[in-house]
């Protein structure tokens, strides 16, 4: 009797005191710098619109690549996936409240047996003669179960449940991110190859006129067959490019139906007329690296992780201390007939104050608990690691998008310099004043340039796109702070 005063009385007291056992978690201090390198020259662009980080790619202007990207954030399947992890994760932290509450079970049962007369009672019962070797039994119970949190483990448990839940819920949001990068990403190289076809077609069509010119003069007897036959071979040039071209074009349509969930083909007609290529927009709001922190999905599930992990050291060092349950049951019995189940001579109850407690296992809970800190510092290192790489993806994707922009620029006056020099190169030629030489190197050189700036162009929209992704846009400022802060 006193042992069990006394186990109440710890008890009652650790429940009072509110104690958890193990390391509270703060977030880890991470050196980031103040701004990004490349962020002043990144403000100073000179572009036609902005776009902020909630919808940024409606900044690109381009209808069509809007209504895509929000084709995919409601259909693709990676989305779908995510967020049937985060149904998983819900049900986790409903498992950890559960298991801080009181569990009830209701039983009933009924049995009919016939005695043996082998048995030894059923022997007692043979020898009177009016005896019934039939036997019935009812019970009715309805029990509870509360096993006091007295250490801390469960509550330790539940955070642990809350930072999973919160980690998933950050990922699906990193997957949107990632499927409307991506969805853009596809729209714009597909733009971009179809501007590189319509150059390289161009150029064969120009160098099919030339060739028939040369045709014509070669019947007349005005021109070398050398000159048709080097004609000829950079025709077939130009027009060996094109069946790569149109390769990288069909693979880009197909992944970007199937980022859309649909089969290869589904968009093909909507993106058969080419369109120009997205110009990069200006990037409102970029903030600095400390706005990463909250801002960023994929930083968010680490730190989340992290936080999981720290609990979950908690819950390891709550197995050194006693666990100590109550339950109790209220209930009726009778062994004679269902009429006699609910009457006061029937009626049973109990009540249990358990104890289990691990005292020749610390061994193997040291064991557990070295593994949650290891788990935990790999998590931290992860975490570090992760700030440190999603700053390098913003620098990087400034630096790609400035020195883009600034090659498409140059190319834009190299290309046109060379149409003028390609047009007093063919008006130089039909007076015999330059070779069909001339003229060819002429076409190629623009064609080059042309190509290039094509590439360029590009290129610059796409690292915006990625200098978007970086900076975490796609999801509210508000829903990011109030997660980090949990």
């Amino acid at each position: 009797m006193l042992l069990n005063r006394s186990l109440l009385m710890f008890a009652a007291a650790g429940l009072a005191a509110g104690c958890a056992v193990g390391p509270e978690y703060s977030r880890p201090a991470t050196p980031i710098p103040e701004r990004y390198l490349g962020q002043t020259t990144v403000a100073q662009r000179q572009v036609a619109a902005s776009a902020d980080l909630i919808a940024w790619w409606e900044g690109f202007g381009d209808a069509q690549l809007s209504r895509y990207v929000t084709l995919a954030l409601a259909q693709n399947l990676d989305i779908g996936q995510a967020s049937a992890r985060l149904a998983q994760a819900r049900a986790g932290i409903g498992a950890a409240n559960a298991a801080l509450l009181p569990s009830g079970t209701v039983a009933a049962q009924g049995a009919r047996a016939y005695q043996s007369v082998e048995s030894p009672l059923g022997q007692v019962l043979n020898a009177k003669p009016d005896a019934d070797r039939y036997g019935s039994s009812y019970e009715v119970n309805a029990g509870a179960l509360w096993e006091l949190d007295a250490f801390g483990g469960l509550r330790r448990g539940r955070q642990a449940a809350l930072a999973d839940y919160q980690a998933s819920e950050a990922g699906a949001v990193a997957t949107r991110l990632a499927v409307a990068a991506q969805t853009a990403d596809i729209y714009i190289s597909i733009r971009g190859l179809q501007t590189r076809l319509d150059i390289a077609r161009r150029q064969v069509g120009t160098q099919q006129e030339l060739l028939a010119t040369l045709k014509l003069l070669f019947s007349k007897g005005l021109a070398a067959e050398l000159q048709v036959r080097q004609v000829e071979g950079a025709l077939a040039q130009v027009r060996a490019s094109l069946p790569v071209l149109e390769a990288g074009l069909d693979t880009a349509m197909n992944a970007l139906d199937v980022m859309l969930a649909t089969s290869p083909g589904t968009h093909r007609d909507e993106l058969a007329q080419a369109a120009a290529i997205p110009v990069a927009p200006g990037i409102a709001g970029a903030g600095s690296p400390a706005d990463l922190l909250r801002r960023r999905p994929d930083l968010i599930v680490a730190e989340r992780r992290l936080a999981a992990a720290n609990a979950r050291i908690g819950v390891a060092i709550a197995e050194y201390y006693p666990k100590i349950s109550l339950s109790g049951l209220i209930g009726s019995a009778t062994s004679i007939a269902s009429g006699n189940l609910f009457t006061g001579g029937a009626s049973q109850a109990s009540g249990v104050l358990g104890l289990r407690w691990r005292l020749f296992d610390f061994g193997r809970i040291d064991a557990q608990i070295n593994l949650a800190k290891g788990q935990e510092a790999e998590l931290l290192a992860a975490y570090r690691l992760a700030v440190l790489r999603a700053t390098e993806d913003v620098e990087n994707a400034f630096s790609a998008l400035l020195k883009r922009e600034e090659q498409a620029d140059a190319l834009a006056h190299g290309v046109d310099a060379l149409t003028q020099a390609r047009a007093a190169s063919f008006a130089a030629y039909r007076k015999g004043i330059v070779s069909v030489i001339d003229l060819l190197q002429a076409d190629e050189t623009l064609l080059r340039a042309s190509d290039t700036r094509a590439q360029a162009q590009t290129e610059s929209a796409r690292a915006a796109v990625a200098a978007f992704k970086a900076l975490g846009g796609g999801w509210e400022p508000s829903r990011s702070k109030m997660l980090a802060k949990q």
